[in-house]
């Protein structure tokens, strides 16, 4: 497995360089990059780091409502999805990390209250399967490969399970595949651990994340009250059992790029803050047994 991480926790602390990024990551001994949204996509530029040998880039990230009620919002995001699917082939950047979008004119019309929040991924399938067949196209013609990550926070219904089975289900292509976060998991108190098994020929993509559960907090408030009573935290901080991750990774045959998502509160707030953070995780997932097996 590769060990990178995504630009993200960087980008908001003011750092948007992807040459000052690659030079910091390279000399830290990271090998490659997951390029967030953020980062403007100069083709040049990103010829130049790549032509360097310092760092690859192992995926760009786009995660947007592709679905949005709002007719322009949802065709600049759809326009960017495929400008950045077309970049990537240009590139020789594998694989596209992005969410399905989130049909929430359809929640509004015909549910209310817990009714909408039970039926909410499943209102959306329909109109993510015809927009992804587009996408796919595109996808095949730039030889680049889809990975949806399963995050539930930005307009996204391929977030369980037995969400991934049914979009994969009616999207067969071998272009179409998963950004596996098993920290989304553990606060949807989904096991992060066995749909690695079902699933791990379509897993594109792993970032490297954890979930810190508020006992005390989450005794007062429950699940449906906000969500104070979770964080994300740094690999080895939270409730994730990383050695039996790592290891149902292998087992499963996953071998590609292991991308560290910062969104610690703990270590952050400075970008030295965001770089320690980085480092600390990176040092504990190289422990772990079996990464490093090639």
């Amino acid at each position: 497995m590769k060990l990178g991480f995504l630009t993200n926790a960087l980008v908001w602390e003011g750092l948007n360089n992807i040459r000052d990024m690659a030079d910091w990551a390279a000399s830290h001994g990271f090998e490659t990059l997951e390029v967030g949204p953020n980062i403007p996509l100069d083709e040049a530029l990103f010829s130049e780091v790549l032509e360097e040998g310092k760092m690859t880039i192992s995926a760009l990230t786009y995660c947007r409502n592709y679905l949005s009620p709002d007719a322009e919002e949802r065709s600049l995001h759809r326009k960017e999805l495929i400008s950045r699917i077309q970049s990537a082939g240009r590139l020789g950047i594998p694989v596209v990390v992005t969410s399905t979008g989130f049909d929430s004119t359809r929640e509004r019309e015909h549910y209310d209250g817990y009714e909408a929040i039970r039926n909410k991924p499943l209102n959306s399938l329909d109109p993510v399967v015809r927009l992804f067949a587009e996408v796919l196209e595109a996808a095949e013609k730039a030889n680049v490969r889809v990975a949806i990550e399963n995050c539930p926070l930005m307009g996204n219904m391929m977030i369980s399970p037995e969400m991934w089975e049914r979009l994969l289900e009616r999207l067969e292509s071998p272009y179409l595949g998963m950004a596996y976060d098993p920290s989304h998991l553990l606060w949807q108190m989904i096991d992060p651990y066995e749909p690695i098994k079902e699933f791990g020929p379509k897993i594109f993509h792993v970032h490297a994340k954890d979930t810190e559960i508020l006992r005390g907090r989450l005794a007062r408030t429950g699940i449906l009250t906000d969500f104070s009573w979770w964080r994300y935290r740094l690999p080895g901080l939270g409730e994730l059992d990383w050695v039996k991750f790592i290891s149902n990774l292998r087992e499963a045959g996953y071998n590609g790029m292991v991308s560290i998502e910062h969104e610690d509160p703990v270590w952050g707030g400075t970008i030295s803050r965001i770089q320690e953070g980085l480092l600390i995780a990176k040092r504990y997932i190289e422990q772990i047994p079996g990464f490093r097996v090639q």
